[in-house]
């Protein structure tokens, strides 16, 4: 298997992956590898995680709350998702009023097996990605893909909400890093985020995505106005 780099990291196996990652909750959010997520830093905790990941290896799980989290418990401790992905943190800067705005590169999902017990002002996770060794593999699953049932969908679901695209972005997007990139920026709620994460190949996760639109579609909803890109 060829080793996936990220950032100036090579991940040739499961053995290069932590076991141990600090936890970054987000509700309504996913990271797919090799997908990148900006992110405004701005709670303490979450500061203060981006320090440590700094000092040791850069990475950072993004898992999301269980759907039925109220905001209060949010600011708390919620019970999380079992399944999230790692990213390594290949941007970084500050803005000089105490908020840092990263970019996380998507590495690997992992399933959370506990959490470490300690006094710390972020969570910490024992994470396993061994169930998803082929997130490793650049491209895995792409031939299986109906890409032009996709963009189909895709032009459809745009025209339908008056949305622009980068076309000449998309057509020369690789089909994996289109469908992850499509799948972190859709409009779904937790849920079906979490479905389309959790997904165990990117043929399935291309398929509930087109499906996903189509139901949109069928409805007649959608947000009027703005860009995809």
């Amino acid at each position: 298997m060829a080793s996936m780099s990220v950032g100036n990291a090579t991940y040739a196996g499961l053995d290069d992956l932590p076991q141990v990652v600090p936890l970054f909750v987000l509700p309504g959010a996913i990271l797919l590898p090799r997908s990148h997520m900006p992110l405004n830093v701005f709670e303490p905790r979450y500061t203060a995680m981006v320090d440590s990941a700094l000092r040791t290896d850069r990475m950072i799980g993004i898992v999301q709350p269980q759907f039925d989290t109220s905001d209060e418990e949010l600011a708390g401790r919620p019970q999380l998702c079992s399944v999230g992905c790692m990213g390594r943190i290949t941007g970084f800067q500050e803005s000089g009023d105490g908020r840092y705005l990263i970019t996380l590169s998507g590495v690997s999902r992992f399933t959370i097996r506990g959490e470490l017990e300690e006094r710390s002002p972020f969570r910490r996770g024992h994470v396993d990605a061994s169930s998803f060794s082929s997130d490793l593999k650049v491209g895995v699953g792409e031939d299986d893909v109906d890409r032009d049932q996709l963009l189909f969908t895709l032009k459809e679901y745009l025209s339908v909400n008056d949305l622009e695209a980068d076309w000449e972005s998309i057509n020369s997007a690789s089909t994996e890093v289109l469908v992850n990139a499509l799948c972190m920026m859709s409009p779904y709620g937790p849920k079906e985020k979490q479905a389309l994460l959790e997904t165990k190949s990117l043929k399935v996760r291309a398929d509930m995505l087109v499906a996903l639109a189509e139901v949109e579609l069928a409805r007649g909803n959608g947000s009027a106005g703005g860009t995809l890109q």
